[in-house]
């Protein structure tokens, strides 16, 4: 069983760090990218090309995006009674106390600055997967097309 995993990256550099990172640590993870906010919606609302994409178990949002900002992206999630639920880190650049502010009051699930140095992101990637895809319980959500998908470390009792 694979764990969906959305990045919203428009650094391909970033985006292939991101994805051997996973790749390295958690080889159930299928990383799914998108370059922008407006491709984001649309894999996470299953529209256009992604009429197939997989709902993911978490997202992972860089702010400074082309279009649609992270910012914008992260409103819409938290708004959306379908998405809202879906845990979303932020991983970007950006350093300023008025992003960070910002993204929790967007309800940013957590806020991580990229660092300098390649290695550095590895690790960071690393800790989220440690962190939000093995040790944080999550919920069963209802799927984007009715079907309930189980994201693992749930047990549903009875």
């Amino acid at each position: 069983m694979s764990l969906d995993v959305l990045l919203v990256e428009d650094s391909a550099g970033d985006a292939r760090l991101v994805q051997e990172a996973f790749g390295n640590v958690n080889s159930t993870v299928a990383l799914h990218v998108a370059v922008d906010g407006d491709a984001a919606i649309a894999f996470l609302k299953q529209r256009g090309r992604h009429t197939r994409a997989p709902r993911p178990a978490l997202i992972v949002l860089d702010l400074s995006l082309p279009g649609m900002d992270g910012h914008e992206v992260l409103a819409y999630i938290k708004r959306d009674d379908d998405l809202k639920i879906i845990p979303t880190v932020i991983l970007t650049a950006s350093r300023k106390d008025a992003d960070i502010e910002r993204a929790y009051q967007f309800g940013a699930n957590c806020y991580i600055s990229k660092p300098e140095l390649p290695n550095d992101l590895y690790r960071i990637v690393s800790r989220i997967n440690d962190f939000w895809l093995t040790k944080v319980k999550l919920p069963i959500s209802a799927g984007l097309n009715g079907d309930a998908v189980v994201i693992p470390g749930y047990r549903k009792s009875g």
